[in-house]
């Protein structure tokens, strides 16, 4: 009779088999941060392994962070059906490897940078910085060198930078005093402020923006228990995000580095702080500069310290740079396929990552196992790689699949992260100051211009016009006329009059703002 397997026996109990399979495979918790990898080609079976981690994760009083790629991991939040098509399958399976199959779903709160399907997700320009915005937005390396002096220059004059305005505004302040600020952090060119300007216009037109502003997203709010002890299963919803690759990859790192920065060192713990799950990990490393790269492999290698546990999920190990590959030393592989000479290539060299098993050969078994079924090598006593087996995964005791909008709409209503991230904040930063110097500037202008002088006035104008590059809502007073002692001044005040009469009847309106931004402040700077 088979030996059944103690679901709740501080480990994380993968699967197991019968005759021709390994004997339960689990991973000891104390080892977990040792960082672990899901691979395998598409339909293989990866997202019921990361379903099956997760619970074991949970269910072992450890909070969990993934993505839920194809809308598919909301289940984990129901238990299992017992009158389900699932059901005599699974219990098929949990007989065959010795486990009890007991159906039960786990807390769950959902995340949504869109804040359409979760509670939002923020941060700020400030807390990514600028080697992840640069990332973010693609920009060249000298366009990052302006990006970061655009943040230095910020932290000297206390310019906070909380949300996509607040950036922009710097960047047109920096493109105004480029020469002055030249002459200390080395040439700024208005070309790249330029540049940087159109792509954050093009990540704001794709949504990116409300990645960015108040109130940021609280590490302890993804590192809570339920009143069991359970950990919460944090599921970012990324089915629309998975459509801006780029962002993805950026908001992910920025997540780990973030735990990386905040979390004290606590050594090796008895079992991880948090569960954090990398899917379609390639998109981490697709086209990304070496100084982020590096900066992921340090993380990957530090970060254990602070107990995390990362798990990278992709169809090949090749997709991971050989720096990271080399820090998970818990493996879960499914089938690849070798249809070609590089995929046969790639074959051998992720059966090279494991320690070979007399009883078969690891490349050929990686090609054999069937849905469901994995090769696996889990760390054991003193942090030894064990040695490869073939394992069927446990069917999971949680819902498999997606739930109904509903039901997803009604937990995140009664979720307590609601009343916190459900408002935005609006709190005074660098585009409200800015805005306000300018504003200073126009008003005291303004004032000589009232005791006389075309200059003066045309001054005034200047700096109206470039108060509203930062706020497009300030309000322009009525032009104070000018002496009428020459021709000159004559012509002038039909001109100011006029267009201070299109200023009262446009300001209300985004065409009249345009036209304040564009054809005045040109006629303006002109003088």
């Amino acid at each position: 009779m088979t030996e059944i397997v103690d679901l709740n026996a501080g480990t994380v109990f993968v699967g197991g088999g019968g005759e021709g399979y390994a004997s339960p495979q689990s991973l000891l918790l104390k080892y977990a941060n040792r960082h672990g990898l899901i691979a395998g080609a598409t339909g293989t079976g990866k997202t019921v392994t990361l379903q099956t981690l997760a619970e074991s994760f949970s269910r072992a009083g450890v909070p969990v962070f993934m993505a839920d790629v194809k809308g598919d991991l909301a289940g984990i939040a129901k238990p299992g059906d017992p009158n389900g098509k699932l059901h005599e399958p699974f219990q098929k399976r949990a007989l065959q490897i010795g486990v009890e199959l007991q159906y039960e779903g786990f807390p769950v709160t959902f995340w949504d940078i869109w804040g359409e399907r979760g509670h939002p997700v923020r941060t700020t320009p400030s807390e990514m910085g600028p080697l992840l915005l640069s990332r973010l937005m693609g920009l060249s390396d000298v366009q990052e060198g302006v990006l970061n002096i655009a943040f230095r220059v910020a932290d000297e004059q206390g310019l906070a930078l909380l949300d996509m305005k607040d950036l922009q505004s710097m960047l047109v302040w920096i493109g105004e005093n480029a020469k002055d600020l030249s002459l200390k952090y080395g040439n700024v060119s208005t070309a790249s402020v330029g540049a940087i300007q159109r792509a954050l216009m093009v990540l704001e037109n794709e949504g990116g923006d409300r990645l960015f502003g108040e109130p940021a997203l609280e590490l302890s709010d993804i590192m809570r228990l339920d009143a069991s002890g359970k950990g919460m299963v944090n599921i970012l919803s990324a089915e629309k995000l998975m459509n801006a690759p780029r962002l993805y990859a950026t908001f992910l790192l920025w997540l780990m580095s973030e735990l990386f920065e905040q979390l004290p060192e606590v050594g090796d713990p008895d079992k991880p702080r948090i569960a954090f799950f990398f899917d379609e990990a390639h998109l981490l490393f697709d086209d990304a500069p070496p100084a982020l790269i590096d900066k992921i492999e340090q993380v990957a290698r530090l970060i254990r310290s602070k107990g995390v546990s990362l798990w990278f999920i992709s169809q090949n190990p090749a997709d991971l740079p050989d720096a990271v590959l080399g820090q998970l030393g818990n493996r879960v592989q499914h089938a690849l396929r070798a249809f070609t000479a590089k995929d046969q290539k790639a074959l051998r060299m992720a059966a090279q990552n494991y320690r070979p098993n007399p009883a078969f050969d690891t490349a050929e078994a990686i090609q054999a196992v069937g849905t469901g079924e994995a090769v696996t090598s889990l760390l054991e006593a003193k942090g030894v790689p064990g040695i490869v087996q073939r394992t069927l995964v446990r069917p999971p005791s949680a819902q498999l699949g997606p739930i109904a909008d509903a039901e997803r709409a009604a937990m995140n209503a009664a979720s307590a992260m609601a009343l916190k991230y459900g408002k935005t904040l609006d709190r005074e930063s660098a585009a409200e100051i800015l805005a306000k110097r300018a504003e200073t500037a126009a008003q005291e202008s303004a004032k000589a211009g009232a005791k006389g002088g075309d200059e003066d006035l045309w001054s005034m104008d200047r700096e109206y016009s470039r108060a509203r590059r930062y706020d497009p809502g300030i309000q322009i007073p009525d032009a104070p006329k000018p002496r009428s002692s020459s021709a000159r001044s004559s012509s002038t005040d039909s001109i100011v009059e006029a267009f201070g009469k299109s200023f009262a009847r446009q300001l209300g309106t985004k065409s009249g703002q345009a036209l304040v931004r564009g054809v005045l402040g040109s006629l303006f700077r002109g003088k």
